[in-house]
């Protein structure tokens, strides 16, 4: 199953006093059922929050705290709110299939597949919003998403190397609520020489593996180098891969971070089915960086210089033009 990063970046709740339409109570109490058995033995925080969490989810089923969702849809956005409310985990999640889903793999494919489009394709030029040459030869690369590979590689490729002669670089980050970790990865290797550099990797708990993560020697097109200033803006919407990327060059001092903290979302997800009509977004991992022994879940990425974000750009051409000067005193 592919390990997905992404941000919820908006869900509307809907309510009403009914029993969702088309499921029976004891539809409704599998799900939770499931639910509450992944946070007690799957999930990656299982000792630390997991099990307090599936006790408290069961207990506000049972006080028919979810009785109000009209729909299957609605009594999963319920659910997946109370989960995020309960853990703090900004991954975990609840979905609705109208047609019946026969196991995790065609949960994958039938919920993954349909949303790749919307979420990373070429309508959102696959998350490269906008390239600019500043003034001072600085250049700016405003990314929204981080697409797969596959989809957005090319045109991630294409805009690493307009801005590859730019005497200095600024990524914004500021609108970037996650997407394929290995676009993060991808972009962050423009940003060294071919020696591979340490990346956050990924603990799963279910198989008590740790699979770590570099910067890969080669890339399509030119590389910025690993000489050169950068500047990368991070907002408190920034979020999952976008701030994996943020952590990894504050990490490996690459890059001066600028803006406010993140939203602090470390834990990738699976589909996975836990009934016929019903998704769960499943966490059962967590990034280490092998730098730090830690990662941002929580808390985010915290800024080397904190400035609210609608001021970040500015500030970090400030940044810019102080060090300048400071290299021209010297």
């Amino acid at each position: 199953m592919k390990t997905i990063w992404f941000g919820l970046a908006a869900l509307a709740w809907l309510g009403a006093p009914a029993f969702a339409q088309g499921l029976a109570p004891g539809d409704r109490q599998a799900v939770i059922d499931a639910v509450a058995a992944h946070l007690a033995t799957d999930y990656v925080e299982a000792e630390a929050s997991g099990k307090d969490a599936a006790g408290a989810l069961k207990a506000a089923f049972e006080a028919g705290e979810f009785d109000q969702a009209e729909d299957g849809e609605a009594f999963a956005a319920l659910v997946g709110a109370r989960l995020r409310a309960l853990t703090g985990d900004g991954h975990l999640n609840v979905e609705y299939a109208e047609e019946e889903i026969a196991d995790s793999d065609e949960a994958e494919e039938a919920f993954d597949g349909a949303q790749m489009e919307r979420w990373y394709g070429a309508h959102r030029n696959y998350g490269v919003q906008k390239i600019e040459r500043l003034e001072g030869n600085v250049g700016y690369l405003d990314l929204r998403v981080f697409a797969p590979i596959d989809m957005g590689g090319e045109t991630v490729a294409a805009a690493m190397t307009v801005v590859a002669d730019t005497d200095a670089l600024i990524i914004d980050l500021r609108h970037n609520s996650g997407g394929i970790g290995d676009m993060a990865d991808l972009v962050a290797s423009y940003l060294f020489g071919t020696e591979r550099q340490p990346l956050t990797g990924t603990y799963d708990r279910p198989t008590d593996t740790l699979t770590q993560r570099f910067t890969q020697p080669m890339v399509p097109g030119k590389r910025f180098g690993p000489d050169k200033p950068v500047y990368v803006l991070i907002a408190e919407r920034t979020f999952s891969a976008a701030e994996a990327l943020a952590y990894n060059l504050q990490a490996l001092d690459r890059a001066t971070i600028v803006g406010e903290p993140s939203g602090g979302g470390a834990h990738p997800f699976e589909y996975v089915r836990i009934h016929p009509n019903f998704v769960l977004w499943s966490v059962t991992a967590k990034s280490v960086n092998p730098i730090t022994k830690s990662n941002w879940q929580g808390v985010g990425v915290f800024p080397d210089v904190v400035v609210e974000s609608d001021q970040a750009l500015q500030r970090a051409l400030e940044e810019l033009a102080l060090d300048d000067k400071e290299d021209a005193d010297r």
